[in-house]
């Protein structure tokens, strides 16, 4: 596992670069147009050749084809049609493509750069995001094949020109340059578990700003291994909220796959704290009433597991709810959430000991996984169609999180005008929130419902191919807390293994 959780797929450390070159070049090209005339600017774009002559290169002619520049000699262009062409004129206030980095570092948040003297002023305030929240792992997770990644990578938006025009990584000519840094990432990673599974290890969108999904590639790579009668299992992150609405309106679309069953994992310990229980604080001990009898708490908290499971039925989905069977759980607590389970319209709801037994502890689920397939009866419907308005999309979404209303911040009004306006409307939404609770606040357990949800800000990943809101206070760079994990890690010198990380 410590190969696994060090650099084995090699995935992120090709996103991190991509992403920061795309980032370098933003700021080296503002940097450029402001100390260079429209004539210098082109000829140093457009270098003439050892014979003198000029010449644009392929990604020159996605700009020009933009801009409705039909010419394709630089030396017919017209001063007019040179500036255009020379001059993205990018809005430094419009700049939402930040710098990544693999670390979680709270003091990157919020960074100025071009403080240098080199740089004459070109001073701006930015930040860093963890990787796996850049648009490019999304791209990836999203893509279909090496040709749409290229046309993904090139179609994002990295803010816009001072006229409102949207700019893209094609513009700024990388589009080609990061399909080269990700042409090896595309490429799943095969791995096994410990009883002989194949297991296809590949992307990992952060959950809570993106998708959460595994990719669409490594899911395609594996219905093909496993043939028409056989069975792949996909993960969508972060519950019915978050990782099933996520699946089903955005990978799903893409992707053109359907799911035939849906497997919901509870345990009594998270029951019990939708249900009322002490709060629970990682690193301290669990409280008594978590690991002592009390049906009643999980009864209470079911209402959570309810609302999972008739989210995810709504889509058309058989859902198989697995309880995740641990050593402190009473029988009667396990009763008590399959009568639940039952009663809120699953297909079926089976105990699990795989953690404790392997693969004998899970016999059942995947027998009723098996039957859910065999009986599916409707065809998969989506929460909302893609040609209404972004508004009606977020709050189509908001309702079936238990949401009255959906209140929008002026910076939010002012990002769906300028989407809506510049041809984006027709996007999928991926809402960005916390997954601890159905709505905005997390200490908000259980069910709740009749709440306002807020909408901050608004912001687009074209590339992948989605608009996301950002639902309340949602931080895309994690920080370390008192008593970081790296205290328990350590290589032993003497045999190389590594010690504290499984």
């Amino acid at each position: 596992m410590d190969e696994f959780n060090l650099h084995l797929t090699g995935d992120i450390h090709a996103i991190t670069a991509a992403n920061n070159l795309l980032a370098a070049a933003i700021d080296t090209r503002i940097f450029h147009e402001s100390t260079q005339s429209d004539k210098a600017l082109f000829n140093r774009l457009c270098p003439p050749n050892k014979e003198g002559k000029r010449s644009f290169n392929n990604i020159m002619f996605s700009r020009l084809k933009k801009l409705g520049i039909s010419k394709t000699n630089p030396e017919e262009l017209t001063p007019e049609e040179v500036k255009k062409f020379a001059r993205l004129d990018i809005d430094p206030e419009s700049i939402t493509w930040r710098r990544v980095m693999d670390v979680n570092d709270r003091f990157l948040r919020k960074i100025t750069i071009g403080q240098g003297p080199e740089e004459k002023g070109m001073v701006r305030e930015t930040g860093f995001d963890i990787s796996v929240a850049s648009e490019i792992m999304a791209v990836l997770a999203l893509t279909t094949s090496l040709s749409d990644m290229r046309e993904r990578l090139g179609k994002m938006v990295i803010g816009n020109s001072k006229a409102g025009d949207p700019i893209t990584a094609d513009d700024l000519g990388i589009g080609g340059a990061l399909t080269v840094l990700m042409k090896d990432a595309i490429n799943p990673t095969l791995m096994q578990t410990l009883e002989g599974t194949p297991v296809l290890v590949h992307a990992g969108p952060f959950a809570n700003i993106a998708h959460g999904n595994s990719s669409i590639v490594a899911d395609k790579i594996a219905l093909k291994l496993v043939g028409p009668d056989g069975f792949v299992v996909t993960e969508a992150g972060f519950g019915a909220d978050i990782g099933t609405e996520k699946f089903m309106n955005i990978k799903c679309r893409y992707s053109g796959l359907t799911p035939q069953c849906a497997v919901i994992v509870a345990t009594i310990r998270a029951l019990k704290m939708h249900g009322g229980g002490p709060q629970v604080v990682a690193g301290k001990p669990l409280d008594h009433a978590y690991v002592t009898e009390n049906v009643a708490l999980v009864e209470a908290g079911c209402i959570n597991l309810a609302r999972h499971i008739s989210n995810t039925k709504a889509y058309g989905v058989n859902v198989v709810v697995a309880i995740n069977k641990f050593s402190t759980d009473s029988e009667a607590e396990l009763s008590a959430v399959r009568d639940a389970a039952f009663a809120a319209g699953a297909f079926d709801a089976v105990i699990c000991s795989h953690h404790a037994h392997g693969g004998k502890g899970a016999v059942d689920l995947g027998i009723a996984v098996q039957k859910a397939c065999e009986n599916v009866t409707q065809p998969l419907r989506f929460l909302y169609p893609l040609d209404i308005s972004i508004k009606e999309k977020i709050e189509a979404i908001a309702k079936s999180y238990g949401a009255s209303g959906v209140e929008y911040s002026e910076q939010a009004e002012k990002q769906i005008e300028m989407y809506s306006k510049q041809g984006f409307s027709h996007l999928p939404i991926c809402m960005a929130k916390t997954q601890y609770s159905f709505s905005h606040d997390a200490s908000q357990k259980g069910a709740p419902s009749g709440f306002i949800l807020p909408i901050r800000d608004v912001r687009a990943s074209i590339g992948a191919g989605f608009i996301y809101p950002l639902v309340g206070t949602m931080s895309t760079m994690p920080g370390l807390p008192t008593r970081p994990c790296f205290y328990d890690i350590d290589l032993d010198t003497t045999t190389g293994r590594v010690i504290g990380l499984s």
